[in-house]
């Protein structure tokens, strides 16, 4: 597995973490489903600091933002009997596609950086 992949991989993994936290937040009643919370929040923090090390801030916040946001509501959806709004998946699709855009041209943008380098 190439670093960037590893890095890549951090983001997903900070991703879903987030959506445990940002479930957390709302859901949590008791002192356990708190301290998983804020267990969430510090591996959620952890991996998007460290892949922001080797990948581009904005990228990496947008990438995290735009999978944690669509995580959270497809949760809500299947957990917690939030309605479904077809606007809403549609809207979250759109955001899902800009955010696999921001990951290839971030990709493409690292291989010419090597090859130039």
């Amino acid at each position: 597995m190439s670093k960037m992949t590893k890095e890549w991989l951090k983001i997903i993994i900070a991703a879903a973490f987030e959506v445990v936290w940002v479930i957390g937040l709302k859901h949590a009643d008791d002192v356990l489903s708190w301290i998983v919370t804020i267990i969430a929040i510090v591996i959620s923090f952890y991996a998007l600091i460290a892949a922001g090390k080797y990948l581009p801030v904005g990228t990496v916040y947008a990438v995290f933002v735009g999978l944690g946001t669509a995580g959270t509501v497809l949760s809500e959806i299947l957990f917690f009997d939030e309605p479904v709004d077809i606007v809403k998946l549609l809207l979250i699709g759109t955001l899902l596609i800009g955010v696999i855009g921001l990951k290839l041209v971030t990709s493409n943008e690292e291989k010419k950086q090597e090859v130039e380098g």
